[in-house]
């Protein structure tokens, strides 16, 4: 009787693999679910153990103002650990992100096995510190493939920072005079930067609510309305 052949099993992911985008989404399927991964640069990164009020927290208080925007926005859509094809070495999947719909002119392109495909038009990451690589070579990624937005939430630091692609470099955005920050892609899509950091979600969606009313939304839901009705 002939032996039979035993395959191997798909290799686990481990911190520091140098993998391709596809052996590291063979590999990423294989994995229980809940674990999260990210290819940056073709190396594979594993992050830790999700801490409450160093992770958890501030990731749903970011997704919670995106999703309140979301749903005064008719043609935009938010996301939250969504993969993201940026190119053949970079697959991150990011803490919160923010597109255009391209029913309504937007730029992504969503795969038939349903990922994004090229870079979104804003991601937030949650970060410890400045010595994260969300604000190195994640960012540097970012950039090269020209995430319009993105904004990083540096727990530990109580600092946020929101950047603009500007001429193919990000630079930051500044607060104004009340400490709030209005997105360029986004009108409307205003920050009350102090109110975010100690929660008090309240502020943080009262200030949003008056970039919702405001006249350069009133603007860009007309302009996304008008491009969901020209003939495809």
């Amino acid at each position: 009787m002939p032996v039979p052949i035993m395959l191997p099993p798909v290799p686990p992911l481990e911190p520091g693999d140098h993998l391709t985008r596809d052996e590291f989404e063979r590999r990423y399927e294989a994995m229980p679910n809940g674990i999260k991964a990210e290819l940056i640069e073709g190396v594979v990164f594993i992050p830790s153990p999700v801490r409450l009020n160093h992770h958890g927290s501030p990731s749903a208080a970011l997704i919670g103002w995106l999703g309140y925007y979301w749903a005064f926005t008719p043609g935009v859509r938010g996301a939250g650990n969504a993969t993201v094809r940026l190119d053949l070495e970079n697959e991150p999947q990011p803490d919160a992100l923010m597109i255009i719909e391209p029913s309504h002119g937007g730029r992504v392109v969503i795969s038939a096995d349903d990922y994004i495909e090229s870079a979104p038009d804003l991601v937030g990451e949650i970060a410890a510190s400045t010595a994260s690589y969300d604000l190195h070579s994640k960012l540097r990624v970012y950039e090269r493939s020209q995430v319009r937005e993105y904004i990083v939430w540096r727990v530990l630091d109580q600092a946020i920072d929101w950047f603009v692609l500007k001429e193919g470099q990000f630079v930051r955005l500044p607060a104004d005079a009340a400490g709030v920050i209005r997105s360029q892609v986004f009108p409307g899509l205003w920050l009350d930067v102090a109110a975010l950091l100690r929660f008090d979600l309240a502020r943080v969606f009262q200030v949003l609510q008056q970039g919702l009313t405001s006249p350069e939304h009133e603007a860009f839901a007309a302009r996304l309305r008008a491009a969901a009705a020209r003939p495809k």
